[in-house]
């Protein structure tokens, strides 16, 4: 996946970078960021919740900067993990130019998914990430700059795009839906045996009428389970 853009921020150059190196800056302005650390001068560890059509996933992940060239320039590569959802890693070349009393960033990234995440489709990922950057970026001007100024390169969505991009989830989400499906079972069967477990032990010590009741108790909770599930 490659992604490009160019945003205005109504900022000196001096105080967008300084911005960019914030964390607590940066998690205002990340969607679902939970979490944000700066361990050194130039890595971070992020915890983010983000949903991707229909897979929702918190990805737990670290970025380094490298190439500095401040205030002027930096490379951000980064990887993040989100359990069975999959992964993304990548990296971006980030370049902040004086423009008057303005500031305009540029940037071009690279990157690479995988797991769940995969089998979304590229089309989906790359609108879900582009509208993430235009959020990142709107919320960030508005903080830095005073007010959202937005994108003004290529990376504006269209209505087409996001329609299509729903259209993709739809298609998806049968088989998604049948593996939480297939997950939510398998934990209702492990809460079962672990009841029964703990019946027969309760049951042997004779306890609220002996093993006749407690084997009504456990048939009760079992045919509640199902029926939930059902």
């Amino acid at each position: 996946m490659d992604m490009s853009g160019e945003y205005r921020i109504a900022a000196p150059r001096e105080a967008v970078w300084k911005a960019l190196n914030d964390p607590a800056v940066l998690k205002e302005c990340i969607p679902g960021c939970e979490e944000l650390d700066m361990i050194s001068d130039t890595e971070m560890t992020a915890a983010v919740t983000s949903k991707i059509g229909p897979v929702k996933a918190k990805f737990k992940g670290s970025v380094k900067f490298e190439n500095v060239n401040a205030p002027e320039s930096y490379t951000i590569v980064g990887e993040g993990k989100g359990g069975v959802a999959g992964f993304a890693k990548g990296g971006a070349d980030v370049h902040l130019a004086e423009d008057g009393g303005d500031t305009v960033l540029t940037y071009t990234a690279k990157a690479q998914v995988g797991g769940k995440l995969a089998q979304l489709g590229s089309r989906l990922i790359d609108s879900t990430a582009r509208k993430m950057a235009d959020d990142f970026f709107g919320k960030f001007s508005e903080m830095v700059g005073g007010q959202a100024n937005g994108g003004i390169a290529d990376d504006e969505l269209d209505p087409g795009l996001v329609e299509e991009a729903k259209s993709i989830a739809a298609e998806d989400a049968p088989g998604h839906v049948v593996e939480a499906i297939e997950e939510v079972e398998h934990a209702i069967e492990e809460r079962v045996h672990d009841a029964e477990e703990k019946v027969e032990v309760a049951a042997a010590k004779g306890l609220l009428g002996g093993p006749f009741v407690w084997g009504l108790i456990a048939l009760g909770a079992v045919i509640a389970i199902l029926a939930i599930l059902n």
